[in-house]
């Protein structure tokens, strides 16, 4: 027997918000105004918390799913986005390296590039934010030593770490910038530099996307140590970052490296051992959240049907497993396992992953 764990109310990863996507994508308008009730009954946050995974950004991405967000809530969004772009700027202006929680998709200017990039046109701030994901791409300095302009000086837990360390994951590392510039060079959204840290993220990605993340020892090494066996995933792993190469493939026409990209998720995906290392059937690092980056991948490709036994896999172990999950929120519960299971996401919800 299962117990049910309740959700946190404006939280997009587990809370109402993210139960709503699913009332959405299902039409269920009554239920969803229920879960967005509970979500907002003690009001939403526009503080330094505020990400596109909680608070005003996340509401305003669930109502916008629905084409209900207001000029309220992207007044509130955009003040959220303007104290953001001003504390970068302060960090710039310093020299010291960033917060993972400063840029990453979760958290950062990621997850806010990615929400102003889907509104309808594309809001007059995200070229700012843009150019602050840009800026990353330029080299960074500590303790007299060159360091990737992403790097953190914390670990990826936030806590001490000696030399601290790169992250290359979709949902805290560099994937996920490489992620919102090239979709947004796909859409004609351009900065000065973007395509060329579009290069440098690819570049660095294809040397050290291998690992969750990198260490002070891998950048002294003329080749990073190849890594312990990890389970493949969207948030960490080289199914997220291969689809993050992909779309950085697209936009840089580079047919080569999109199909270098196309086959690590058929290999992955392929593999008895890797597929091994799955256990749940959540979005973030489960079934549900594979599923829908292959078909993502798939749309993409110039060759899709060779996608089709892997989706077709994916899609019965997503279905066999997804009602064991305990939590009911969007990333790791039975919100967005059953979201994945619903095709071909006519809301756009799959853009909160940076998928599309």
């Amino acid at each position: 027997m299962t117990t049910t764990a309740m959700p946190r109310t404006q939280d997009l990863s587990e809370g109402a918000l993210g139960m709503a996507l699913l009332d959405i994508e299902r039409h269920d308008l009554s239920t969803a105004r229920r879960h967005l009730s509970q979500a907002t009954a003690r009001g939403v946050s526009t503080g330094s918390n505020a990400s596109l995974f909680h608070g005003a950004p996340a509401l305003e991405f669930v109502l916008a799913r629905a084409h209900g967000a207001g000029d309220d809530v992207r007044t509130a969004v955009d003040r959220v986005v303007d104290a953001r772009l001003a504390a970068a700027h302060r960090r710039q202006a310093s020299g010291a390296l960033p917060h993972l929680a400063e840029w990453d998709l979760i958290r950062g200017l990621t997850g806010l590039a990615a929400l102003l990039l889907s509104r309808q046109p594309p809001a007059p701030r995200l070229p700012d934010v843009l150019t602050c994901l840009v800026a990353l791409a330029r080299p960074g300095h500590s303790d007299g030593r060159v360091l990737p302009g992403w790097w953190s000086a914390a670990g990826p837990d936030g806590k001490e770490m000696a030399g601290g360390h790169g992250n290359n994951g979709m949902a805290h590392g560099i994937a996920g910038p490489l992620a919102v510039l090239s979709l947004a060079l796909r859409e004609g959204v351009r900065v000065p530099g973007q395509e060329e840290a579009v290069a440098t993220f690819v570049t660095w990605l294809d040397r050290h996307g291998s690992h969750y993340w990198s260490t002070a020892t891998h950048l002294d090494v003329e080749q990073p140590p190849a890594p312990e066996p990890s389970r493949p995933s969207w948030c960490y792993g080289r199914p997220g970052i291969a689809r993050a190469q992909q779309l950085a493939a697209l936009a840089l026409k580079d047919p080569a490296r999109r199909r270098a990209a196309e086959d690590t998720v058929e290999n992955i995906l392929t593999d008895p051992l890797q597929l091994a290392r799955i256990t749940n059937s959540t979005l973030c690092h489960g079934w549900a959240g594979l599923l829908t980056l292959t078909r993502a991948v798939a749309a993409d490709s110039t060759a899709p049907d060779r996608f089709t036994p892997i989706i077709q896999d994916l899609h019965q172990r997503l279905a066999s497993g997804w009602e064991h999950l305990s939590k009911l929120g969007f990333m790791e519960g039975r919100a967005g396992a059953q979201l994945a299971l619903h095709s071909p996401d006519p809301t756009g919800w799959s853009r909160a992953l940076l998928l599309t």
